[in-house]
């Protein structure tokens, strides 16, 4: 009987394994209970085994699984070491690279490069850079003392053309470059087509510039100028404009004014010598009528005779113009009144004579 409970024990323990399997939510200690009471109902002096069966192959599943997570522990220290290293190698490259990459580039620069007689683009780039800092600090500098002469004149100077050699002298102190390249850069002044606001003169204001040896002073084309200086100067160029156009305005109204008197003038005069023109007529024909009449020893009469008869003493200078412009006037246009030259008294003179009939003169009365 012992041993035919010993064959069916694998029975029951595969039984209770199969349980297992087909129930996931059934513990191991419900799949025992009920392996065990199923052994005790058997008979109680045997000796249960199925634990033993169970025990070996739990052991090895664990230990299948510890050497899995070993591993991937290893990996995961080993990538997090490395990731330590390259971060405390990028940390060292800003921290001192940076220093030395810069040292390096430094002592690259201080090579010596002889680009003065260089001709190719990048000796020419040099130049060119070179040529245009100058121009740009001999520009500045000008401007500057344009400025200070055009708004007050701190440093009392002659003009706001600066010297040639002063301007050098700062250039070459300020760029450290040599005599050469000032004259480089004013050889680009002189070639340049454009305007950069730099003005070469020479002995001769008026004359242009074509040689780098004529060239006296320089001078600024554009003032550089503080906001204060530029208000006053702005206000000044207003004022002085406002003044410029009343003052100009009033010339105006006085040319006007002027025009308008002498023409009223010219029309008085005009009709005062029609007036004189009148009264010398009458009295002409006055004249000649006496003479007809035997009152009058001569059939004419002096044309100085007629004007101190017609003009006061006082009023001849005034009425000069005037007289001379009536005799004009008879001589040309008065067909009635002939001008003759006949001596009286001893005297030649001038005078006039009325050469109309009386009768006719009565018939057009």
């Amino acid at each position: 009987s012992h041993r035919a409970e010993a064959e069916r024990e694998p029975s029951g323990s595969a039984h209770g394994v199969g349980l297992a399997r087909r129930f996931p939510w059934r513990t191991a200690g419900d799949a025992r209970a009920a392996s065990g009471s199923r052994w005790g109902s058997a008979g109680q002096g045997v000796t249960p085994r199925a634990p033993l069966w169970r025990s070996a192959p739990k052991a090895r599943v664990e230990g299948k699984g510890r050497g899995v997570e070993f591993y991937l522990s290893q990996c995961l220290s080993l990538a997090s070491f490395l990731l330590l290293v390259i971060f405390l190698g990028i940390l060292a490259v800003k921290m001192i690279g940076t220093g030395w990459l810069d040292r390096t580039e430094e002592s690259f620069n201080l090579l010596p490069v002889d680009c003065d007689k260089g001709t190719d683009d990048f000796c020419q780039a040099q130049q060119k850079e070179i040529i245009m800092n100058m121009l740009h600090e001999l520009y500045n500098y000008l401007s500057i003392q344009a400025g200070n002469f055009e708004c007050g004149n701190p440093e009392n100077l002659k003009s706001k053309c600066i010297w040639v050699s002063e301007a050098r002298d700062h250039v070459m102190n300020v760029t450290t470059r040599s005599h050469k390249k000032f004259e480089a850069a004013l050889e680009w002044i002189l070639k340049s087509s454009k305007d950069l606001g730099i003005r070469l003169r020479g002995r001769d204001p008026s004359e242009a510039v074509s040689a780098v040896e004529d060239v006296v002073c320089l001078e600024s084309a554009h003032p550089q100028m503080g906001l204060g200086c530029r208000f006053r100067r702005a206000v000044i160029t207003a004022i002085m404009n406002l003044f410029l156009f009343f003052w100009g305005l009033l010339t105006l109204w006085g040319i006007l004014i002027f025009f308008k008197y002498r023409w009223r003038k010219m029309a008085e005069e005009e009709q005062a010598m029609y007036e004189m023109v009148k009264k010398i007529i009458a009295v002409v024909q006055d004249h000649y009528k006496e003479w007809e009449r035997n009152m009058e020893r001569y059939p004419y009469v002096g044309i100085l005779h007629v004007r101190d008869s017609l003009i006061p003493p006082q009023s001849r200078k005034k009425m000069k113009r005037v007289w001379d412009r009536a005799v004009d006037f008879l001589a040309s246009n008065e067909s009635r009144i002939q001008t003759e030259s006949h001596r009286v008294a001893g005297e030649d003179m001038l005078v006039w004579r009325w050469t109309q009939p009386s009768y006719l003169s009565d018939s057009e009365h």
